[in-house]
C-alpha cells in the first residue's frame, strides 16, 4: 500500500465540485480534483427516496492530510451531510505519487 489517497464526495452542480476541488488544491489538501458530471444518485434522506443528478469528485491527497482534507470538505460543502470516502491506493505509479506527495507536502 502507497501512501496515496483518493477522496470521493458528491455535488449538486459541477461549478460546486470546480469550487471546492480549487480551493483544496490551492490549500495543498489535494494534489488534484476531478470533476465528473452526469452522475445519477439514488439514495434514502429524511424517510423518502430521491433519484437526483450530482456530480462525483475525485480528489487525490495523503494519508497524513487526510483528516485535515475531510474537515474542510465538511466546512465547504453546501450538502447537509455530504458524502466524504476515502480508499487507500494499493498501487500507484512512481512518478504519479512522488508527484502527489509533493504537492500534498
Amino acid at each position: 500500500m502507497t501512501d496515496a489517497r483518493l477522496v470521493l464526495t458528491t455535488l449538486p452542480t459541477a461549478e460546486a465540485a470546480a469550487s471546492l476541488a480549487r480551493t483544496l488544491v490551492e490549500e495543498r489538501l489535494a494534489a488534484c480534483g476531478n470533476v465528473v458530471p452526469g452522475l445519477r444518485s439514488i439514495y434514502r434522506w429524511e424517510g423518502k427516496l430521491h433519484d437526483e443528478a450530482e456530480v462525483l469528485l475525485l480528489l487525490k491527497t495523503r494519508a497524513g492530510q487526510l483528516e485535515r482534507l475531510q474537515s474542510r470538505i465538511l466546512e465547504l460543502h453546501p450538502y447537509q451531510v455530504p458524502e466524504v470516502v476515502a480508499v487507500a491506493a494499493d498501487a500507484v505509479t512512481p512518478a504519479y505519487l512522488a508527484w502527489l506527495l509533493s504537492e500534498t507536502a
